[in-house]
């Protein structure tokens, strides 16, 4: 073989390899593109959930105010995760989910929504989440789940025995704890059949989260309500 043809063999490799680096490119660049478009979808389908979510349950400015103070408990709680679970999940549920459900179930208005041109009964059947049926089953469960330490102080060998009055509080924590857990999984999963894959974990992304967003959102609702508004008129403006 002359090195002629030595070098237009070689040149042809490399032309080869150049063609292969390309379409390697191209591709890398059509599934960041594919990458992208799912991450928009899925933010844009997370920012539909909230503005539902906002515009159909939170019409008053009480419970406004009261998502503005569950929010600020759940960021704090958040952080106590870390350190102390049980305590954590004794703010989270006796603090914030408390007050939280409080503002829907006791100041939300369940007349007819002139505004969304929607009865109280229709918003509880399109609604993603738990709706107050489902609400008060939940809700219900967190309050009888202490008697289980009644019957057996560590839940049949789950937990170490801690002494007094402060292991049984600390026990219920970190059964409330495995509850909300539990709750969040389960609705989750359930809205992969009822909806589809997508949706359960958009709203399961988006419970998780609604601490950040509700405490941005709802955090002039305790001034305006001072000032004697009890109703947020701007609840259709984006």
């Amino acid at each position: 073989m002359t090195a002629t043809m030595k070098t237009t063999k070689i040149k042809r490799a490399g032309g080869a390899l150049k063609a292969k680096g390309g379409a390697l490119k191209a591709k890398s660049g059509a599934l960041k593109a594919k990458s992208g478009e799912k991450i928009a979808a899925f933010k844009e389908q997370l920012d539909e959930q909230r503005w539902d979510d906002h515009r159909y349950y939170h019409h008053s400015l009480i419970n406004q105010s009261l998502h503005f103070l569950s929010a600020s408990s759940f960021i704090v709680a958040y952080i106590l995760l870390f350190h102390d679970p049980a305590l954590a999940s004794l703010l989270g549920w006796c603090v914030a989910m408390t007050s939280r459900q409080a503002g829907h179930f006791f100041f939300e208005p369940k007349t007819y929504d002139e505004i969304n041109q929607a009865t109280h009964q229709h918003k509880e059947e399109i609604k993603i989440g738990y709706n107050l049926f489902r609400k008060v089953v939940f809700m219900s469960i967190w309050a009888l789940m202490p008697i289980l330490l009644l019957i057996s102080p560590t839940l049949w060998g789950i937990f170490a025995p801690i002494p007094g009055p402060m292991g049984f509080i600390r026990h219920v924590g970190l059964m409330w704890l495995a509850l909300g857990g539990a709750g969040l999984l389960f609705r989750t999963v359930q809205l992969f059949f009822v909806r589809d894959v997508p949706t359960g974990l958009i709203w399961a992304t988006k419970i998780i989260t609604d601490p950040f967003n509700d405490f941005k959102q709802y955090r002039h609702a305790p001034v305006r309500l001072l000032k004697g508004e009890r109703l947020d008129a701007n609840i259709a403006t984006r």
